[in-house]
């Protein structure tokens, strides 16, 4: 696809950028379980950095733009964000409409089993305007044996200077009993998304 123009988006103080290579994770994770003896928490930290090893290597397979996040030890337990924004195109003669969207994003749906919890929308995004999402609960692979569920928000923004060409935000978090917060969360980061002229700074 044509590459897409600049963009801006803002995230949390707290987030880091992600590092795409995974190279940062080991320290990070470190850093994590440095901050408590609890063995529970331990191995709460242990398991949302399996997660984010995932993610990672996903984004890299699926051509991610930027990605950033934050694994964050609270007294009542870990919470895990991320938000990728990736190119996509849409498929060869057809629009990458809300029924597309229905089809090809929202994890067990992709194959076919649709999803109770998942909703197909469209949102106004002050800066850009009409894009479509797409919320799920979706499960996806630690390992061969292993499998979680995590909360995504997904939101596909028009590339205005080519045609059928779009960045994706992709939102997860693995959170689930904090769902309304988490999703309150991601739709406040894809709002500020905006394109970034040619005369403008980055």
């Amino acid at each position: 696809m044509n590459a897409p123009d600049r963009f801006v988006l803002q995230v949390p103080e707290s987030w880091p950028d992600a590092d795409l290579s995974g190279e940062s994770l080991a320290g990070l994770r470190a850093a994590a379980l440095a901050r408590t003896d609890d063995p529970r928490q331990k191995a709460a930290v242990n398991d949302m950095f399996r997660q984010g090893r995932e993610l990672v290597r996903a984004a890299r397979k699926h051509g991610a733009l930027y990605g950033a996040g934050t694994v964050t030890l609270f007294d009542e337990g870990v919470f895990m964000a991320n938000v990728m924004v990736f190119a996509v195109s849409a498929p060869a003669g057809r629009e990458l409409n809300l029924a597309t969207l229905s089809a090809q994003l929202g994890g067990q749906a992709a194959k076919g089993r649709a999803l109770s919890n998942r909703v197909v929308t469209s949102v106004e995004i002050p800066e850009v305007g009409t894009a479509a999402r797409v919320t799920a609960v979706e499960e996806v692979s630690l390992t061969a044996d292993v499998k979680t569920k995590v909360l995504t928000m997904h939101t596909v923004i028009p590339v205005p200077t080519a045609p059928r060409n779009y960045l994706l935000v992709s939102c997860s978090s693995p959170n689930l009993p904090l769902k309304a917060d988490v999703y309150d969360l991601f739709d406040a980061i894809t709002h500020t998304f905006r394109y970034v002229r040619a005369t403008e700074g980055v």
